[in-house]
């Protein structure tokens, strides 16, 4: 799963942000300061894939975490969040090196779908060259990036929330086999708290999003057997 870092020191608006991206399959981290900021992406660089940047912070401003983060060439997709909105301190965040910069008050589902903006842009530089391995063999069309959450349609990455992607998942991991709806649920809500309706539209939405890349039936059903990969 991909991994975010919020650096905030509003505590509430940290822990409701880090509340709601856990709640999407995130793993995250919360720094209150930039020097903290700067430790946990020292000891997790690998693991980091995007800071939320509060640029308002006290001591050591955001401004300087940026620089720095950009100066020490750390791998990191970098969204900057602030109250302050005009043209030119947006202008200044980004010439700073940040990938994208979000306007305090927000909406949160458009910093989510920012995020995934940001992880397709990554990804793009990390697709898989091709589409066959060394024998000459078609290779499997659609390919899961565990590591980052980010999965692709023939090297097309796909816009997928995080129970899309572990419904796609498991649907992938049974390699053509027949995986039942109870094994979808299990594999999206863990809690168990999915009706079978629920899933059955989470599998029509992924298919929306599969037959938009090109993936026109990826995914076939059957009555009484559940859903495969053909």
């Amino acid at each position: 799963m991909a991994g975010i870092l919020i650096v905030e020191d509003n505590t509430g608006m940290a822990a409701s942000l880090d509340d709601a991206l856990r709640h999407e399959g995130y793993r995250t981290w919360t720094a209150g300061t930039g020097v903290e900021a700067l430790e946990l992406l020292a000891a997790h660089r690998d693991a980091i894939d995007v800071v939320l940047l509060d640029r308002d912070l006290p001591v050591m401003s955001g401004d300087t975490v940026m620089t720095t983060i950009r100066t020490l060439g750390l791998d990191v997709s970098v969204l900057m969040v602030t109250a302050s909105a005009s043209p030119e301190q947006r202008v200044e965040g980004l010439d700073l090196g940040a990938d994208d910069y979000l306007p305090k008050p927000f909406v949160y589902r458009e910093l989510s779908a920012r995020i995934r903006a940001l992880l397709r842009h990554d990804a793009r530089r990390r697709a898989p060259a091709g589409s066959s391995d060394d024998s000459g063999a078609v290779a499997q069309p659609v390919v899961i990036d565990d590591d980052r959450r980010l999965a692709y349609w023939r090297n097309t990455p796909l816009d997928l929330t995080a129970r899309e992607f572990a419904v796609l998942r498991r649907i992938v991991e049974a390699d053509g086999g027949w995986v039942t709806l109870d094994e979808l649920i299990a594999a999206a809500w863990p809690d168990g708290t999915a009706s079978a309706g629920a899933a059955k539209t989470l599998v029509y939405t992924l298919r929306r999003k599969l037959e938009a890349a090109g993936g026109r039936g990826a995914i076939v059903s059957a009555r009484g057997k559940g859903y495969r990969l053909p």
